[in-house]
């Protein structure tokens, strides 16, 4: 195992250029990963500045590249993203550009493709258990109550 304690600013800079240019990377990302290296404040500062210049760290582009990620992967609906973006310290202007990149209808294609597939899942025969259990999915998906709510009202 390699002394980190030792490492130099250069090496560091070099890793975390691989760490960003393998994936997209928030700057909370990045400052957990230089917390395993022994540098100063100054030295962390420098290492983001560099990774900004050299576009290996933009905020914007990993916001965007998220939201539409976890939309088509996972299925998430724009208040979890919201939240999962939040959570990473992105500013609100950020996360509603990057909720902007999602095409309403590819939007409301994906809410009745999910609503559908988990409706059909579900082997219930109580029709107020199978609903509730349907909203439960779809909100901890983070898609709007109001929408989930109607849409899953007209399933029986």
């Amino acid at each position: 195992m390699e002394n980190k304690s030792n490492i130099s600013i250069a090496d560091v800079i070099q890793k975390l250029e691989y760490y960003c240019s393998y994936q997209e990377r928030c700057h909370v990302e990045v400052r957990d990963k230089l917390k395993q290296f022994n540098l100063t404040s100054l030295e962390k500062d420098t290492v983001i500045v560099h990774l900004i210049d050299q576009n290996f760290l933009n905020e914007e582009r990993f916001a965007q590249i998220f939201t539409i990620s976890k939309f088509h992967q996972k299925g998430w609906g724009k208040k979890r993203i919201s939240n999962e973006l939040k959570a990473r310290h992105i500013s609100s202007y950020l996360i509603n550009n990057a909720l902007k990149t999602i095409p309403e209808e590819e939007y409301e294609m994906m809410f009745i493709a999910l609503v559908e597939k988990q409706w059909n899942s579900l082997t219930d025969t109580d029709l107020f258990k199978k609903r509730k259990k349907c909203c439960d999915f779809l909100l901890r998906k983070g898609w709007e109550s109001d929408k989930v709510y109607d849409q899953v009202m007209r399933l029986n």
